[in-house]
């Protein structure tokens, strides 16, 4: 029971992290179309930003001015660059955020480095604040929690009690309908990649002091995040949420679980094959949940795509 209960907590605390780079990404994919691959760059220059200021004025003020930042850079992006480049279709702006994720990658390189950098939590959360069955629960986990749940009930409020959120709702389906209504579209494109851009760079500061700050941590969980919007569905805040719950605590439990599918082929009626020279058969045999718990996410979008195309909140086909 005990390691059920740390499964939820670690499973929650990666679903609500997943959150915030979706969140995001599912406005800005649903609204402009762009399949921004860059968007898990913004998240690393969120850890990489916070980490330079908190060796100058620490954790805090840089958990506030790295996402405003990265949020800045992102507006940037797209006013002169996705802009300029949408006007051509999606293949030149697949490749435009290609490149910029291979160009912010680089640039990270030539200023950093290559290896793991120091950036550890605040001294204020480090320590254990409480335990399951001999299992020490960090502070700074239950912090990571509340931000998450924080950001997200900020960002329910906005697009669903104000008329900038009714606005930017409107955009995502009836985009000519705003603009002929009297509203900068653009602008708000701009306001929402800027927004989206600045939650993954919030994402990229909490993230970082647990799962490292690196350059490489924007690919542990770029591709993921483009699963996590189609099987929420497209536009959908709620999606995003549910999705990457779900996410998170599959991956999770799949991670710590014990099962060997050669019990379920056992059930079935299936004997142990005597040869197992047969390298597709031994694998079969031998293969255990763990093992394919990375892969579990890319199975359930596959599902999600074949059955219920709009995702599970979505509302129009992705």
């Amino acid at each position: 029971m005990d390691l059920v209960v740390i499964n939820l907590i670690d499973g929650l605390v990666t679903g609500l992290l997943l959150f915030m780079l979706s969140s995001g990404l599912t406005l800005i994919f649903s609204m402009m179309g762009v399949l921004n691959f860059a968007h898990a760059s913004f998240y690393m220059l969120g850890a990489y930003f916070a980490y330079q200021i908190s060796l100058y004025v620490g954790f805090w003020p840089g958990l506030l001015i790295a996402p405003l930042i990265v949020g800045v850079l992102g507006a940037l992006v797209e006013r002169y660059g996705l802009r300029r480049v949408h006007q051509y279709g999606h293949v030149p702006e697949l490749i435009f955020t290609f490149g910029l994720a291979l160009l912010i990658e680089e640039v990270v390189q030539f200023i950093w480095g290559k290896n793991i950098v120091p950036f550890d939590e605040p001294e204020l959360l480090n320590f254990a604040l409480f335990s399951i069955g001999g299992n020490a629960i960090p502070a700074y986990k239950v912090f990571m929690i509340f931000i998450s749940i924080g950001i997200f009930l900020a960002l329910l409020y906005v697009l669903t009690r104000t008329r900038v959120g009714m606005v930017i709702q409107a955009a995502l389906s009836y985009p000519r309908t705003v603009e002929a209504l009297g509203h900068n579209v653009p602008l708000v494109f701009m306001g929402v990649f800027g927004v989206g851009t600045a939650l993954a760079g919030v994402a990229g500061v909490i993230a970082g002091p647990v799962l490292g700050t690196f350059p490489g941590m924007a690919f542990l969980l770029g591709s993921i995040v483009f699963v996590t919007i189609v099987i929420g569905g497209l536009g959908s805040l709620w999606g995003a949420l549910v999705a990457s719950l779900l996410i998170g605590w599959l991956t999770t439990f799949a991670a710590t679980s014990t099962f060997e599918f050669a019990s379920l082929l056992t059930a079935i009626g299936l004997e142990r094959p005597e040869d197992l020279s047969e390298s597709y058969i031994r694998d079969l045999w031998t293969l255990s949940l763990p093992q394919i718990g990375p892969i579990l996410p890319y199975i359930l979008m596959v599902l999600i795509l074949v059955f219920r195309p709009f995702g599970l909140f979505g509302k129009r086909d992705v």
